[in-house]
Parts: structure tokens; C-alpha cells; sequence
């Protein structure tokens, strides 16, 4: 009787909770359910010239059509806001330094990296030197956002959860935009150029061209270029038999996660429409909801075009927050792009006065440094202030040899290098048109492919670059005395192209696109390792008659060309007399034998061979960065183009680069074939069961799913799949990163082209669009470039 009066009072109290927590479920869900977007009907959208109609398709892919280019602006902006706008709040914010007002203390971190470069204010500059006529676009697009945003019947559930207000879109916030991709594809604190300076000046420079090679033998540039590796450094500039030997350590054989990007095209004579054939895969982390929302934007070809005139059509993937068509067709060009990766930034070493550390050398002048407060807005919390000291060529972020002051210069602090220009690629008709408009445009460098209906193909780079004067931007050097400088942006004569070349096709993935003299204007900036961009150009060669098919078969491929050389030396490093010293041996030596070719889910050889490389990378490449890594922990040699050096390495096997704790390098390979399975044996998975799909399985997340218990992260999450694919082949896949679109397209032969996202198109999780799509992109399976069937109809009204 008693302990049942302690439990009366207990279970109405458990009673309540419940209630509590079903009443606040039951608010949150009225809550989620008026913000969804308006998908059917008429709204309002004042600034409008003309009705817009927006059709959607089964996937949500919506076409627009209005009266003229700013009325789609402004529709395009509406339809932005309705289903992304948390997504463009964030990436504004990242650009900016601004999380922390709304995420509160732990993203100051972020928040101070990025208010170093300042790129409101600069925003703010590149916003006021656009032309007029985008001016006016972006000004409509604002004004778009801003009534999507209100016409919500509440905020984005986001704004529920962080308990915070949404805040008015403003035109420099599309250029922020910009920023933020910047900050996403290139080096926003000289982190490579400081890593090589790192290894040459801890060694010497013949030991940096070794280690990190900028071309060799392997190499699939455009231009064909390649060279022979350098010699191996001599025990008298590393000898690793003079140090102690250290213990053998399993870290796993993790990677530096590399750019992933792919843009490839066929010239209309190896077609078998006679049109030239474009496929662009951009590589991103990937997240929910996606990064590019696609659209297809209609309007009249010109302001006196009557209802029966021609039209102009531009179908593909846009970027929430900016107005524009990012990568797509307009029925007369269509173009692509993958990081360029080429040199936009330098490291400047500044020259302290030795008597006042307040000043610095500029020739025989002494200047102040100068000082920048950035107040960061804390949510919870008050304000906090950074000062950002600065120089004449760019802001301080370190400090180097000698504690002299470090200063960055980033193409992206140019307020005339970020704009818009890349709208006029909506209205060309040519490769000769579309390269011309690349070289104004104002995004981060690009590799951009383009190709257009009378058959031609172009590559070049989009974006802007440096001229250097004086020196190559490899490492860091002083500008003291004003005879190395950056003499304005290269001129768009100078940047290179590559019109109709005599194979018929183009192909670039990150890596190194052309050797000298065209590498000299383009730099280094950390090209990507060139496997994959051979196996493209391989699987592109012996296509004579090609079809969309053909290319989308290109993007999917997983076949295992890389690590093939790798499995052949497992087996022969597993010899029956290594075998018969270890049981796990011979299991191992049988299932590697066993060898699938691809990155397949279920591949359980391709899981143990690339494991294999790893370890043997680590055994033998830490002992030679140790020291580098001793003077700086962020060291990361996983970012030189290191293969090459390996396989010289192990073909040669010099005694004094050989890892201290091994007598031979047979048993350094032995060892790494031990740490493959010992790896295995640590995570309880059995030898036979390790497939690659259990590694490689998809985590697709909403920024906000971890704020939600893991029972519930499934609601706003993308489903957990095995992936096929891997980083050194052309479907560069990883758990969170790998193509956040494909397409494959003929300019006027769109209906024949197909298309993926990883995610839908709507960021709200009660939106029938929310996850539309993802099973196509997981299995492979094409869908149509062009949207389909209508399946919805808002009609937007002045």
C-alpha cells in the first residue's frame, strides 16, 4: 500500500510530462505545417511587370516563366526563400563571420577565421561596381527573397528550434554568397603554400620537388604534358638510419580529403547526334538540403518579343542566394565546372622594422600596420571583439621564419573580382561567347567546359586570376622592395584556352590541366592527384558514336584502375612463406585474391587493398615528415601529389628512407599487410565481411539534426546507404562528399539529357520534395534533364 501512494503522485507526474510533450509536439508540428512552401494558387509578389507561372514536376523542379529576365529574378528569389532560405542564411553567414549570433559561442571559432578577410564590407563594394543591368536583377532577386520569406505562414522551422528571428536578404548578401563557395573551393589561409615552404625549408628545395612534384609521369593534362620524376634524395639531405626507430602505430590509413570534381565533353564529329555532349559532376560535402536547387528559367529572348516569339530557355542547377543559372543549357551552349585548384592567393612575408614591430618595410618607407575591429554578435552571450591587423597587401594570419609577420593576399578580397557576369552566359550562343564571358566572370577559378549545338567544345578558366611579377606563388616571399607584386588581374588575353581540340574531347577533375607556359600564369594551388582525370580521358577515347548514356556511364564508373598496381603487390608481398608465419595471413591473401576491380558495395578486396596502400603510405612517408610535423602539427603531406614519389620509393628502396623501425622493405610491406587486418580485428569485423559499402555508407545530414535525438534524426537526415565509388575514380564518392549534382546534356537536345541531385529540392521535411530524387542518385538511375509533367501550378501576381 504504501510504495503505491509513492507511485500515484509518480505516475501523475509522468502523466503531465507526457502531456507536456505531446502538446509541445503537437505545437511544433501546426508550427512545421503553416511554413511549408505554397506549392499551388496565387500569391502576391509585388515589383512585378507581369503574372509569373511556377510549374513543378514530380521532383519539385520548378519552371519558370515571366515576362522578362528581372520578373524571373524576382520569382526565382521567392521560390528561394519559400523552400531554402535557412540554407542561404548560412552561407551568407559563413562568408561573413556571422554564425555565432546565431548558433551561439561554439561557432566563434569560425566566425573569427572568416572576419579576418572582412567580406561584408567587401560584399558591399562588388556589390556597387555591378553593371546596371545586374544591378537590377539582384535588386529584384533581393526583393523576391524577402516576400517568399514573409508570404511563409511562419519561419523556417530552423528559426523555431535556434529560437531566433530570420533576417531581411540584402544585395550584398548574393555576393557573400560568392564568398562563401570561395571559402568552400580554395585556400583561405595559405595552408598549402605554407605546407611545401614547411618541407623546403626543413630539408631543402630538391627534397620538396621530390616529395611534392608538380608534374610527372603520371600526369593527364589537356596539353599532354608530363615529366619524369626527380632523382631521390640522397642520404645526405634525409637519412632515416640515423634516427631511433619508433614504434609500428596503425592510424588507420586515413586520407586528406581532396577536391572531387568532373566536367567532360565530346565534340559533335564523336557524337552520335552530331552536337557536341557536355557532363559536369560537382563535388561538395554533402548536406541537407543539397547544395544547388535546379530550375528552368523561361523568358521572352528579347523586351519586344510578343507572345508567339521565340523564347529563351535556361535549364540546370541554380545556388540559393544568387540569381543566377549556375552550370546548365540554354539550348545553344551548355557548360560545366570543376575547381580550377589554380593559384589565387600568395603568402606575403613582411618585413618587421627590427627597432618598432609596429612598422613594416615597403621599400625604404616604414608603415604602420594597420588595425581592423571586427565585433562578432554572440547569441546568449556578448559581443566579441577581434582586431585584424592588416597590411598594404593584405591582412596578417601567422607568423613564419624569424617571427616575421605573415600576410595574405586572396584574389577574394578584390571587390571587382566577385560579380555576376556569369548571367551572360544565359544568352550566348557559342564556346567563343561563353569562354569571352568566363574571363569577366567573378566567381572562384574554375575549370569551365563548355559546348554548343553547332558541335564545338572549349575549355578555359572562369574567374579571376593574378598576374605575378617576379616570382612563381609557390611559396611565400617578401614584397618588400616592390620587385614581386601582383600587377592587377591577368588579362583575359593572357588566360588560357582550348578551343576544338584535334581528339575531339575535353576532361578535367581537379588535377593540373596544362605544364608550361600556360602553368606559369596558372600557379599551383594544390591540384588533386591524376587518376581520375586519366581514367575519364581513357573512357572517353574509344567513343566514337556517344549518347548521354555513354557520358552518365562515365560519371558512375567505380573500377578500381588505381589501386589494381596495389593488389598485385599484396600478393606478392604475401608469399606462402610470409603466409605460413601468420594464420590471418593466408586469410587475408585469399580474399585480396579474390579481386572485384571496382569500389562496389559489396567489394571486399577493393575494401582491403586500399587499406593496404594506406598503411604503406604512413609506414613509409611519416618517418620522412616527422620533423616538418614536430615544428608544425597542421603539417599535412596528404595534400602533395605523393603517389609517384611512393611507387619510387618502393621500386628503388633506398636504405636510408627506409622507416627506422624495419631492417628491410619487404617488411615494411608485410607490416602494412599485419595492420590491415589488425584494423579489422580492432572493430570486431570479420576478414570476409569487410566491404567496402560498410565504410563508405552515405551520412547525408540537416545542419541541425544533431540538436535532435538520434531517433528522430532520420526525420531531417538522408538515408544512411552503402556507396559505391571512391576518391581515385571518376564517381568520387565519400560519406559526406561526392557529386552534389550530375548532368549530362547536349545543348538544343536537352529532352535527351539526364540529371541527379543527392537530395530534394524543398529544405522543409514536411515538403513532398524533401528526399525526391536521392534513390535515383544512389542507384545510378537517370532522370530527365528537362522537368517533367506539371504537377503543380502557382501563379505569381504584381
Amino acid at each position: 500500500m504504501k510504495s503505491a501512494r509513492i507511485l500515484r503522485p509518480l505516475a501523475s507526474i509522468v502523466s503531465v510530462l507526457v502531456l507536456l510533450a505531446v502538446i509541445a509536439a503537437a505545437w511544433f508540428y501546426v508550427q512545421l505545417r503553416a511554413s511549408r512552401p505554397q506549392l499551388d494558387g496565387a500569391a502576391p509578389l509585388p515589383g512585378l511587370q507581369a503574372a509569373v507561372s511556377i510549374e513543378r514536376d514530380a521532383l519539385g523542379i520548378p519552371t519558370v516563366r515571366g515576362a522578362n529576365r528581372a520578373d524571373v529574378a524576382r520569382a526565382l528569389g521567392y521560390l528561394h526563400a519559400q523552400d531554402r532560405f535557412f540554407q542561404m542564411d548560412l552561407l551568407r553567414r559563413s562568408a561573413a563571420g556571422e554564425l555565432a549570433a546565431l548558433f551561439g559561442p561554439r561557432a566563434l571559432p569560425a566566425d573569427r577565421a572568416v572576419r579576418v578577410h572582412g567580406f561584408r564590407p567587401i560584399a558591399r563594394q562588388a556589390a556597387a561596381l555591378e553593371t546596371v543591368a545586374h544591378r537590377q536583377l539582384i535588386e529584384a532577386y533581393t526583393a523576391g527573397v524577402n516576400a517568399g520569406l514573409a508570404a511563409l505562414g511562419q519561419v523556417p522551422f530552423e528559426y523555431l528550434v535556434l529560437r531566433a528571428d530570420p533576417q531581411p536578404w540584402q544585395p550584398e548578401d548574393s555576393y557573400l554568397v560568392i564568398h562563401a563557395m570561395a571559402l568552400s573551393l580554395q585556400d583561405s589561409s595559405g595552408s598549402y603554400e605554407r605546407t611545401l615552404t614547411l618541407l623546403r625549408d626543413t630539408y631543402d628545395p630538391a627534397v620538396a620537388t621530390f616529395f611534392a612534384p608538380l608534374l610527372t609521369p603520371a600526369d593527364a593534362a589537356l596539353d599532354g604534358s608530363t615529366a619524369p620524376m626527380p632523382p631521390i634524395p640522397p642520404a645526405t639531405k634525409i637519412d632515416l638510419r640515423r634516427r631511433a626507430a619508433a614504434p609500428v602505430t596503425s592510424r588507420g590509413g586515413a586520407e586528406f580529403l581532396p577536391a572531387g570534381s568532373n566536367a567532360f565533353a565530346l565534340a559533335g564529329s564523336r557524337t552520335a547526334s552530331g552536337a557536341a555532349l557536355l557532363a559536369n559532376d560537382m563535388h561538395l560535402r554533402l548536406s541537407v538540403p543539397n547544395t544547388w536547387y535546379r530550375a528552368s528559367l523561361v523568358w521572352p529572348a528579347s523586351a519586344e518579343s510578343a507572345a508567339d516569339k521565340p523564347l529563351r530557355q535556361v535549364t540546370g542547377f541554380t545556388l540559393p542566394g544568387a540569381p543566377a543559372v549556375v552550370v546548365g543549357s540554354n539550348g545553344h551552349i551548355a557548360w560545366g565546372f570543376t575547381d580550377a585548384l589554380a593559384d589565387t592567393s600568395d603568402v606575403v612575408v613582411v618585413e618587421p622594422n627590427i627597432i618598432d614591430r609596429s612598422l613594416y618595410k615597403r621599400g625604404e618607407e616604414n608603415i604602420e600596420f594597420g588595425r581592423r575591429t571586427e565585433v562578432i554578435e554572440v547569441k546568449g552571450g556578448q559581443p566579441v571583439s577581434l582586431e585584424v591587423q592588416t597590411t598594404v597587401w593584405g591582412p596578417v594570419i601567422g607568423f613564419g621564419e624569424k617571427n616575421r609577420p605573415l600576410a595574405y593576399r586572396w584574389i577574394m578580397h578584390e571587390p571587382a573580382a566577385v560579380n555576376y557576369a556569369l548571367l551572360g552566359l544565359e544568352s550566348a550562343t557559342t564556346v567563343d561567347e561563353a569562354v569571352a564571358l568566363a574571363h569577366l566572370s567573378g566567381i572562384p577559378a574554375q575549370n569551365m567546359v563548355v559546348a554548343d549545338a553547332a558541335g564545338a567544345i572549349a575549355w578555359t578558366i572562369a574567374g579571376h586570376l593574378p598576374k605575378r611579377v617576379g616570382y612563381s606563388g609557390r611559396f611565400p616571399v617578401a614584397w618588400t622592395y616592390g620587385d614581386r607584386y601582383w600587377d592587377g588581374f591577368l588579362p583575359p588575353a593572357e588566360v588560357p584556352v582550348i578551343r576544338q581540340p584535334a581528339s575531339g574531347q575535353i576532361w578535367t577533375a581537379n588535377a593540373r590541366p596544362l605544364g608550361e607556359p600556360a602553368l606559369a600564369l596558372l600557379g599551383d594551388g594544390g591540384y588533386e592527384k591524376p587518376p581520375r582525370a586519366a581514367q575519364i580521358r581513357d573512357a572517353l577515347t574509344p567513343l566514337t558514336q556517344a549518347t548521354p548514356r555513354d557520358l552518365l556511364a562515365i560519371q558512375l564508373d567505380d573500377r578500381a584502375l588505381f589501386l589494381g598496381p596495389w593488389q598485385q603487390l599484396l600478393l606478392r608481398t604475401l608469399t606462402p612463406e610470409v603466409v605460413a608465419e601468420k594464420k590471418t595471413r593466408a586469410t587475408l591473401r585469399a580474399q585480396v585474391e579474390k579481386w572485384e576491380g571496382r569500389a562496389s558495395v559489396d567489394a571486399v578486396s577493393y575494401r582491403l587493398v586500399r587499406s593496404f596502400r594506406n598503411q604503406v603510405a604512413d609506414l613509409v612517408l611519416d618517418p620522412i615528415f616527422a620533423p616538418c610535423l614536430e615544428r608544425n602539427g597542421q603539417f599535412n603531406w596528404r595534400k602533395f601529389n605523393y603517389e609517384e614519389p611512393l611507387q619510387a620509393l618502393l621500386r628503388e628502396k633506398p636504405a636510408h628512407l627506409l622507416n627506422p623501425t624495419f631492417t628491410r622493405w619487404d617488411d615494411l610491406l608485410v607490416a602494412a599487410a599485419d595492420a590491415v587486418v589488425a584494423d579489422l580485428e580492432r572493430s570486431g569485423e570479420p576478414l570476409a565481411q569487410a566491404t567496402w559499402g560498410r565504410v563508405n555508407t552515405s551520412r547525408i545530414q540537416h545542419p541541425l539534426s544533431r540538436a535532435f535525438p538520434r531517433w528522430l534524426t532520420g526525420w531531417l537526415d538522408m538515408p544512411a546507404e552503402p556507396l559505391p565509388g571512391d576518391s581515385n575514380m571518376p564517381r568520387w564518392q565519400d560519406r559526406s562528399f561526392g557529386a552534389t549534382q550530375r548532368m549530362v546534356v547536349s545543348p538544343g537536345r536537352e529532352a535527351e539529357g539526364f540529371t541527379h541531385m543527392p537530395g530534394g529540392q524543398s529544405g522543409h521535411p514536411l515538403s513532398p520534395y524533401y528526399r525526391a530524387g536521392h534513390e535515383a542518385w544512389v542507384k545510378g538511375e537517370p532522370t530527365p534533364f528537362l522537368p517533367g509533367p506539371v504537377r503543380h501550378t502557382l501563379t505569381l501576381k504584381p
